[in-house]
């Protein structure tokens, strides 16, 4: 499945886990190990550490998306009382010292999707999301240097709602404060129709949405990188429809809109049963959904590396992520998730 992610066209894989997968009792469950002998026995960090393995020998970096406390909660908050804050961050530095030297890991994205109660710059330490951002950044930071630091924003801010993990408003007046300043991104969630009608899908023709969803999009987390604020990678969007329909369309504008923008982005997601949104992969788990690559294909950037055993894509295989801060530079990376 790696090899096929990387010939689709994608060169970095934006990998979620919880702080479950840590604990000395947690064991993985679902793998079909007749597909997969060689993840037999395997859990934990050990796991983890297969995957980054076979994501570097076919040329793919990787994103570590810390998606859930556990693997049976989304809490709003990025701590809860089984998971506390600073396990929560323990964890991060864990996995910052693992990985250090490791060039296949590029970033962290720190807490999937913070909503309501998660407020931005009030000061409040139980939460505020840019504080705590902040803090886990920072310890990462001290321990790796080179791994980008990818801070999502939050649902409401000063009473304007949006997407979970969408909203960075707050960043304008309250920005993250990071030891290394040059590592930050942030990354705003996006979504269309067939995850919530939001009153901005309520039109009469869905064309209309062309022109009305950049405005949106800019209020709420665009301004960072059109102003030149901080760099933007696009963490999650994903939906069913490419076509005529509103979904289609918001999808379609999104990838415009961030083609024009230079924004890079992972799309959610690989997985066939992805909820609302379908994946990359149809419900064969084989086929890929050409409508959905034809679309994304037209914004796609190279390999970062080439891969360590070169028969496992197809030479100049385009991607699907633009751009993240590496350093001092905007180079080009992409991303997806699975």
């Amino acid at each position: 499945m790696l090899k096929q992610i990387a010939r689709t066209g994608f060169n970095t894989l934006r990998l979620p886990y919880t702080n479950q997968l840590f604990d000395p009792g947690s064991v993985p469950n679902g793998i079909n190990y007749q597909l997969n002998p060689d993840l037999k026995g395997l859990q934990g960090l050990a796991l983890m550490d297969r995957i980054i393995q076979g994501a570097r020998k076919v040329g793919l970096k990787v994103v570590l998306d810390r998606h859930d406390p556990t693997a049976d909660l989304r809490p709003p908050l990025w701590y809860t009382g089984q998971i506390p804050q600073t396990r929560w961050i323990n964890d991060w530095v864990m996995l910052a010292k693992h990985y250090r030297g490791n060039d296949t890991i590029i970033g962290a994205d720190l807490d999937n999707e913070p909503h309501s109660p998660a407020t931005w710059g009030d000061g409040n330490p139980s939460t505020d999301w840019r504080l705590a951002a902040e803090q886990a950044g920072n310890a990462i930071l001290a321990v790796n240097p080179q791994w980008l630091i990818i801070v999502e924003g939050i649902d409401v801010f000063q009473g304007d709602s949006y997407w979970w993990g969408g909203n960075l408003e707050g960043a304008a007046q309250y920005p993250v404060r990071l030891s290394e300043p040059d590592k930050l991104v942030y990354s705003p969630h996006d979504y269309g129709p067939s995850v919530y009608l939001e009153q901005w899908f309520k039109v009469s023709n869905p064309a209309d949405l062309t022109h009305t969803l950049p405005a949106i999009w800019e209020k709420h987390w665009g301004y960072l990188q059109k102003n030149g604020i901080a760099p933007l990678f696009m963490g999650e969007f994903g939906g069913p429809s490419m076509g005529q329909d509103l979904e289609g369309v918001w999808q379609r504008t999104l990838v415009s809109y961030l083609h024009t923008q230079g924004i890079s982005y992972a799309y959610w997601a690989w997985n066939a049963d992805s909820g609302d949104t379908g994946g990359i992969l149809n419900n064969d788990w084989t086929t890929i959904n050409q409508s959905k690559m034809d679309v994304l294909s037209a914004y796609q950037w190279p390999m970062l590396d080439q891969p360590r055993f070169q028969s496992a894509i197809t030479p100049g295989g385009m991607l699907v992520l633009p751009r993240v801060l590496d350093q001092q530079q905007v180079k080009p990376f992409a991303n997806r998730r699975t």
